[in-house]
């Protein structure tokens, strides 16, 4: 079966900066819905009329992927308002954050701490992977046709890198 909107596909990739370094490698197959909000615009560009079996190469370049690094989405918030536990790349969901932060963060993303000090915390907002040009060796390990359940939730139950929130110690990617 050939790739085309809404259908799953299931892929594994090796993602890498433009030095080659590993950002990220799946090795065992995740399903992803074409056609919904799962993937990046140019993945599911790249994957149209490929075929289970298929290896493709891409180069994303910030625009195509997570966007440009935006510094107004640093924040210097008081130490005293997060948990006694708290690690450099611990993420927090904006919906969730401490009470008493500055009311200019935007609820709508994900932050990870970036940095501690004895009186502040440094929260990011920008995705992990934003201002950087990747590079992308997906497979596709498999194609089927979208239940009418993955279609209208737009989903196969994967996306695309979403940032989760983590334990201390353990940030994940995807």
């Amino acid at each position: 079966m050939e790739i085309t909107q809404q259908c799953v596909v299931a892929l594994t990739w090796t993602l890498q900066d433009t030095l080659g370094e590993d950002l990220d490698v799946l090795s065992d197959p995740v399903e992803f819905l074409v056609g919904g909000g799962d993937l990046l615009a140019k993945i599911e560009e790249a994957l149209q009329g490929h075929v289970a079996g298929d290896t493709l190469r891409l180069h994303l370049e910030p625009e195509d992927a997570f966007g440009d690094f935006d510094e107004e989405l640093i924040f210097l918030e008081p130490r005293a308002r997060f948990p006694t536990v708290l690690e450099e790349g611990m993420s927090f969901d904006g919906g969730a954050l401490p009470e008493g932060l500055s009311e200019a963060i935007p609820r709508d993303r994900m932050y990870t701490v970036t940095e501690i000090y004895p009186e502040h915390v440094v929260l990011d907002g920008n995705h992990p992977l934003s201002g950087i040009a990747l590079r992308l060796k997906l497979t596709v390990n498999a194609v089927r046709e979208a239940s009418e359940e993955e279609i209208g939730r737009g989903t196969a139950g994967t996306g695309f890198f979403k940032v989760q929130s983590a334990e201390p110690g353990s940030p994940t990617l995807h």
